[in-house]
Order: C-alpha cells, then sequence, then structure tokens
C-alpha cells in the first residue's frame, strides 16, 4: 500500500522544480518546466473527495492534545479576521457557512465556465467563494470552522471571520504578482492576520511585487503566516516564498511525535513546526476530510495568531510571532532548521503573561538551560604567615601556657596540702 509520503515524494519528482502539488494533469511537470515564473504549489497531498456525505465523528488528534476550554477561557477568535489566500473558500459547508465573510472575498482566477464545479449557481461567481479544489476549504476549517453536532472537529479560533481569496487553482495557475495583489487586497480587507498555505521556489528579492506587499502588510501589523513547503524529502535546505521573506512566520510539519514530517521543507528560515499529518478538515460542500502538508500546519498556527489578536490587539505583529516562536515545545535550547523553536503549544501562547503589565518580546531568545555550578577557587600560596595564621597560632601558644600554669598551680597545691597533713601528724 502507497503511504501519503511516498505518494508526496512521487509527486514533487513530476514537478521538477516546484513543491509538492495537488493532483494535477499529466502534462504539468513539463509546464513547469517551461515556465519562467514558477508555479505556485499547493502545500497539501490533495487526497480526498468531496463533498463528504458523512462527518468526522471523533476528534481529530491534533486537538486531542489542546485542552480547548482553557484555550478559549478568554476569547474563541471574534473580531478577528483572517484571510486565506488560497484555491477560494467553500461557503456552502455547515461548519464555514457563518464564517466566511464573502462580501470581502475576491477571485483573482477566472471561474472556469465549462466546468463550474457544483453547478450553474457556482459560474460567475468572483468572491473567492468557489473552491474546485478543496484546498483552501480545508485551511480555513482549521482556523475558524465552527462547532457542529456530529463531529469533534473545530477550528481554533471558532469566531474569526474568515476573508476567502482565491489565487490558486488544481493547475497551479497561481502568480506572484496575483499573490501580491491578494496580500494587498487582504490589508484593504481589513485582515489581522493572512494565511498562505503555498510557495514558489523562485528566488524573489526585496523589490519583487509580493516581497514589497509582505513588507506593507507587515507595516499594518498584520500577522502573516506562510507554509514552508512539502519538497523536505531530500533533506537539503532550501527557501520558499513567502515563508522566507523576513518577518513571515513559516511553519514546517510536524508529526504525531512532535518530529519534523518526512515530507517538510527545512530551513534557516523555519520558525515553528505544528500537526501536518493525518489533519482533519473541512472540505466544500459539507463534511470532513483528512490530508496531509505544511498546508494545513500553516493555518494551525494562524488559528493560534488570531487568538492572541484578540487577546491581544494592541500587540504588534512581531510581538505574536514572538510569543508564538517562544511558547513552543522544544526538544533543543534553540531552534534548528527543521522545526525552528518548536511545535506550538496553543495552550501556552495563550497562558496569561508572568507580569501582566509586561509586553512580550519581539524576538524569540533560546532557554537558559540549567544553571553553572560556581567555579572552584583556586588554592591560595602563602610564602609568609598570614595574620589570621598568625593568630591562630598566637592562640595556640596561650592556650599551652595556660595549661602548663594551670598544672603547676594544681601540683603546687596538691604539694603544700601534702606537707601540711604530714606535720599534723607529727
Amino acid at each position: 500500500m502507497t503511504t501519503p509520503y511516498r505518494r508526496a515524494a512521487l509527486l514533487a519528482a513530476a514537478t521538477l522544480t516546484a513543491l509538492l502539488a495537488v493532483p494535477a494533469p499529466a502534462s504539468f511537470a513539463a509546464r513547469a518546466a517551461e515556465t519562467p515564473d514558477r508555479p505556485w504549489a499547493l502545500d497539501g497531498s490533495g487526497e480526498c473527495t468531496f463533498p463528504m456525505k458523512k462527518q468526522i465523528e471523533g476528534t481529530p488528534w491534533p486537538l486531542q492534545r489542546v485542552l480547548l476550554d482553557e484555550l478559549w477561557q478568554d476569547t474563541k477568535g471574534k473580531g478577528v479576521r483572517v484571510a486565506v489566500i488560497d484555491t477560494g473558500v467553500d461557503d456552502v459547508n455547515p461548519q464555514l457557512r457563518t464564517a466566511v465573510d464573502a462580501k470581502s472575498g475576491k477571485d483573482y482566477l477566472k471561474p472556469d465556465k465549462e466546468n463550474p464545479g457544483f453547478g450553474d449557481e457556482m459560474r460567475g461567481k468572483t468572491d473567492g467563494t468557489v473552491d474546485e479544489v478543496g484546498h483552501g476549504t480545508k485551511v480555513a476549517g482549521i482556523i475558524a470552522a465552527r462547532p457542529r453536532k456530529g463531529t469533534g472537529f473545530v477550528g481554533l479560533a471558532p469566531e474569526a471571520t474568515i476573508i476567502p481569496i482565491r489565487q490558486n487553482d488544481e493547475k497551479n495557475s497561481g502568480k506572484s504578482d496575483t499573490m501580491a495583489q491578494a496580500i494587498d487586497w487582504a490589508v484593504a480587507k481589513g485582515a489581522h492576520v493572512i494565511n498562505i498555505s503555498q510557495d514558489t521556489t523562485q528566488p524573489l528579492d526585496a523589490d519583487s511585487p509580493m516581497a514589497r506587499a509582505v513588507a506593507r502588510a507587515l507595516a499594518r501589523q498584520i500577522v502573516v503566516v506562510a507554509s514552508a513547503g512539502n519538497d523536505g524529502m531530500d533533506g537539503k535546505l532550501k527557501n520558499t516564498y513567502p515563508a522566507a521573506f523576513p518577518g513571515v512566520l513559516a511553519v514546517a510539519s510536524s508529526d504525531r511525535n512532535n518530529e519534523r514530517a518526512a515530507f517538510s521543507q527545512s530551513g534557516t528560515f523555519v520558525g515553528v513546526a505544528a500537526p501536518g499529518v493525518d489533519i482533519v478538515s473541512t472540505v466544500p460542500g459539507g463534511g470532513q476530510c483528512v490530508d496531509n502538508g505544511t498546508s494545513f500546519s500553516a493555518p494551525y498556527v494562524a488559528g493560534v495568531a488570531a487568538l492572541l489578536r484578540a487577546k491581544y490587539p494592541k500587540w504588534t505583529a512581531a510581538q505574536i510571532v514572538a510569543r508564538i516562536e517562544q511558547t513552543a515545545v522544544r526538544s533543543i535550547n534553540g531552534r534548528d532548521n527543521h522545526v525552528g523553536w518548536g511545535v506550538v503549544d496553543p495552550v501556552r501562547a495563550l497562558a496569561d503573561l508572568p507580569d501582566a503589565g509586561a509586553s512580550p518580546p519581539s524576538s524569540p531568545t533560546p532557554d537558559p538551560g540549567p544553571a553553572r555550578p560556581p567555579a572552584p577557587e583556586p588554592a591560595r600560596l602563602a610564602l609568609s604567615e598570614t595574620p589570621q595564621e598568625r593568630s591562630e597560632r598566637l592562640a595556640t601558644y596561650a592556650l599551652g601556657i595556660g595549661v602548663v600554669l594551670v598544672a603547676v598551680v594544681a601540683g603546687t597545691a596538691v604539694v603544700i596540702r601534702d606537707s601540711r597533713r604530714r606535720e599534723g601528724v607529727r
């Protein structure tokens, strides 16, 4: 039986320089090689079908590790707007119907008139709520899916609002320029958090349109979260964008053992890791399915960022990112290139600060580790007698003289006594 990781490896090889893509036409590899602007790859395996008639009843394993009552004791993300720049977000799924703000949505791709996806009612829609791939709907569900009877799945910020922005599709039609436009649209529509679960390996400098768009978002104190990519099977370090831009919180995938998932891209830009294996989320039309990829790790972190934004509205974007990184579960004292500062811990991130009036740092710091014992003091070499040694010597002399004097007095007293006794006898 082919495992998800093996399928991921085969897909990565087929798309050459692009990161792991969702199932695509056979001609995709050739088209990718011919396209100067490397296509945007969706960082999920895209293995499930939809709509799903049955819901997944149990609680997904990533949520089993979270004490939701403690996580939500202060907020569930109400008032926070999260832009999902993806393949669109379906607003028919019952868990997303009240979560999606279609009026603020945008579609940067022309809907396919010959195959509109779910019927004529989708034809011509440009509000970002057409999702023929299902990828963006899964991403949105991890962030803000509402609770529903019959399933244990729920979003981490179930009262946050989703801004749907369609920028990519199953053909990987997304471009760097449209991504820049999508980011600017999210800023204009009042996003507090932007989630981007796709990437490109095309080198992009600080003057590229997308880099400038990211910089504008960060300047508005918007938290930008992006997936690190799924091309990590070869173990090589590689930059992917927009995750590698300064200020972006890049998210790798972790497994059930809090270790890097085999497909997760490693790099110096990785900020944290989050669950990305066997992830349950919503799909277009209704129900849920299971998928794998850093695509679904990023929204897990975006959901935590939404809760932090709701709880601490005055914090800067850098402070929210640092808080997520500082409270992550670490296997070492600092960070590494596989899981960054560690695996995100939602409850720890939302816990009250030790000093209620203090502000969090704007960057994470390594753990201090155990305290070092004091260094041994070297023995002092003295060539002459110290004052203390002199005092001790004189005290010894005095004690000795005192003992002798006591003995002499006592002996004298005994002699005198005995002498008197003898005289009395006579």
